[in-house]
């Protein structure tokens, strides 16, 4: 301890601990206050809070890191000082003090500049304590004791030592590491942002200027320079070539063998660029030339350009190129597409000339998605009368995919007799199965063969057009998909309908009469799923609702319903020609609620109400003579039946046995069918 009260300090010591604590040095006397580090903090006062508000401090002898704050000073009330002592800097000359934070108390305007109050800190001692006051983040392992001297200005009088004017009081904190940041600040972490591509860059300058190339690959009679070093980096290929034991490791020019010259420039630029442009006409030859480099990514590029561009005109190839490519995604989505459009598919040319072995396998298929049996066996007459000559020793081998059974007897009957089939006894043996189907039903469970189970066919869509929905008519339009087994909005309709016809024609929905809730509606609009659009036709000569609405032959038949005031036995006729309703012959009865359809040629009639009760009756109507004629009734009485025909057979689904108002009705659970 010195005369004058002070601790005698090695300032060299001091400077060193300041560098490490603050990470910047001293200013020299003198220098400009606050080192070119004061923030203004309001219209009086700065501070001097060192490189950062935040510093990140390191012991280094301990390990620890330490966050650092500014600690609050009291502030001064004397009158301003010696510019020497009103200095906002640290001499450290003058003294033993790391100073934290400084605040300048500006005077009034014209009494110049106080004398600052300023927060020393002095490193003291390392010791593990909590610091009570101060509010540290985290669990406090190891603690900086600092040494805190708070400066206050004295008067001259009171003023011990050269160039002393300050009287010093002294308090201890500890100030606790946070071992989860680092605050080295001699040691920094740089990573160039495009460092990659700026390399990657100045090696494709090289190759266009064929500068350090230490390889050539050859392909036809075109040689194309570049570095191993980068085909490596991309390619498995090169990478095995150019770093195993064989004779390409070491030759300048390599030969390439099975590779499109255009397509392996092209992978070449993009070892280097990483772009690449796919174009319809050259894919195949740059997708094949990437299996064989092994890239992965351009590969998988690739196969997800082709699977844009299917299509039933060459959706075939493309699941053959993909198999003969080993690439199993691609030949699976490919695969999918031909199933799923084999309709549109046997009418191009790529399905004329498939080989035997794939028509095998497609027939094979239970997913074929056709509309019957009928259709894929008329594909494979098409199929084998392309080129009859060759075909025709591989026909009995292809029918015993077809699932023949599943035929109409009239096709099996015509087939018995065919030029084709007859002198071929295994043809004669299949058709002869079926036709024994058909001939003993009774025996059907018996003959169950994989050539008797029909296949999975989606074609065609369910639509279910409005109805009601909690009372009120709902104007919605959903579809049903067999593949994902969901109901999806499909549309909505102009306005509420109820008890409304609805018919298909050239997949179009023809929506006909039903009321609106207020009055009995004649008008019909054509809703086209594919463009979403509605276009409204002629209207009916006569207001319906509760009518029959079916498709016999082409025309729409609008049957019976009432018109909001008596029940009808009128029929009308669209003709989708002339776009004009006609009458047709009455039904002998009048039928509201009434359920039709059409089978082998004839439009039946099935149930209704005639205004006092449900009927039973059933009628026909035969468009060749214009009459109806009356057939045998049903079991049940029905009003609002549902009818549909399937195999030859008529169905009679459901409804109810009294009229609506009558409080007693039962609704129906029984399915009749009518045999002819």
């Amino acid at each position: 301890m010195s005369g004058s009260g002070r601790k005698d300090f090695d300032v060299k010591h001091i400077l060193r601990l300041r560098w490490k604590l603050f990470s910047h040095p001293s200013p020299a006397p003198g220098g400009p206050a606050g080192g070119g580090c004061l923030q203004q903090e309001g219209s009086g006062s700065f501070e001097h809070w060192g490189p950062s508000q935040s510093r990140l401090l390191k012991s280094q002898e301990k390990g620890g890191v330490s966050t650092f704050w500014k600690k609050p000073s009291s502030s001064s009330s004397s009158s301003s000082s010696s510019p020497s002592s009103s200095s906002s800097s640290f001499n450290p000359l003058n003294g033993t003090l790391l100073p934290v934070a400084t605040r300048l108390q500006q005077g009034a305007p014209g009494q110049g500049t106080q004398q600052p109050a300023r927060t020393l800190f002095y490193v003291e001692s390392l010791e593990e304590e909590e610091v009570s006051g101060m509010d540290f983040p985290g669990p406090h392992d190891k603690g900086l004791v600092l040494q805190e001297l708070k400066v206050e200005p004295a008067n001259s009088s009171q003023a011990t030592g050269e160039g002393c004017g300050h009287r010093l009081t002294a308090t201890s904190h500890s100030l606790t590491p946070q071992s989860d940041m680092d605050s080295s600040s001699s040691e920094e972490f740089y990573q160039a942002v495009h460092h990659a591509e700026q390399t990657f860059r100045k090696m494709e300058s090289y190759l266009k200027q064929q500068q350090l190339c230490d390889v050539i690959l050859i392909v036809g009679n075109r040689k194309i320079p570049a570095h191993r070093l980068v085909l490596s980096s991309v390619s498995d290929y090169f990478a095995a070539m150019f770093t195993s034991d064989v004779c390409e490791a070491k030759q300048e020019e390599i030969k390439m063998e099975g590779i499109d010259p255009n397509a392996l420039w092209d992978l070449v630029q993009f070892a280097y660029t990483g772009c690449l442009e796919l174009k319809e006409d050259t894919i195949e030859n740059l997708l094949a030339a990437a299996c064989l480099l092994q890239l992965p990514q351009v590969v998988e590029v690739c196969c997800h350009f082709l699977m844009k561009l299917l299509h039933p005109s060459n959706c075939l190839g493309i699941r053959a190129f993909a198999d003969a490519q080993g690439c199993i995604e691609l030949m699976k989505v490919a695969h999918s597409y031909t199933m799923e459009n084999i309709m549109e598919v046997m009418r191009n040319q790529e399905f004329l000339l498939l080989p035997a072995e794939e028509l095998h396998k497609l027939l094979a298929s239970d997913d074929v998605n056709v509309p019957d049996e009928e259709t894929i066996f008329h594909a494979l007459m098409m199929w084998v009368k392309y080129d009859m000559q060759r075909r025709c020793n591989d026909l009995s081998m292809l029918l015993a995919f077809i699932r023949l059974p599943l035929l109409p007897p009239q096709i099996l009957a015509d087939l018995e007799n065919h030029a084709l089939f007859k002198n071929d006894l295994e043809c004669q043996k299949l058709i002869l199965e079926a036709m024994k189907y058909h001939l003993l039903p009774e025996r059907r469970t018996l003959m169950q063969s994989p050539r008797t189970k029909p296949r999975k066919s989606t074609v065609g869509t369910l639509y279910a057009v409005g109805g009601m929905d909690n009372n009120k008519g709902a104007t919605t339009i959903e579809k049903y998909d067999l593949r994902t087994n969901l109901w999806i909005q499909a549309g909505m309709m102009n306005g509420r309908r109820l008890q409304f016809g609805v018919a298909v024609i050239d997949d179009k929905l023809f929506v006909i009469g039903g009321r609106d809730g207020l009055k009995t509606l004649n008008t019909v609009e054509c809703y086209n799923p594919k463009t979403k659009t509605w276009t409204v036709l002629p209207p009916m000569s006569t207001h319906r609702h509760g009518l029959g609405v079916t498709v016999l032959e082409g025309p729409i038949y609008a049957v019976g319903g009432h018109d909001g005031w008596s029940y009808l036995n009128t029929v009308e006729r669209w003709d989708p020609q002339s776009q004009q309703w006609t009458f047709v012959a009455s039904m002998s009865i009048a039928r509201s609620t009434v359920g039709v359809a059409a089978l082998n040629g004839k439009l039946y009639s099935v149930g209704g109400r005639d205004g006092s009760s449900c009927l039973s009756s059933m009628e026909y109507y035969d468009p060749h003579t214009n009459k109806w004629n009356v057939c045998a009734p049903m079991c049940k009485r029905r009003g609002g039946v549902g009818v549909a025909t399937c195999d030859g057979f008529l169905y009679a689904v459901g409804g109810h046995d009294a009229p609506a108002s009558n409080h007693c009705s039962r609704l129906l659970d029984y399915v009749e069918r009518w045999l002819l």
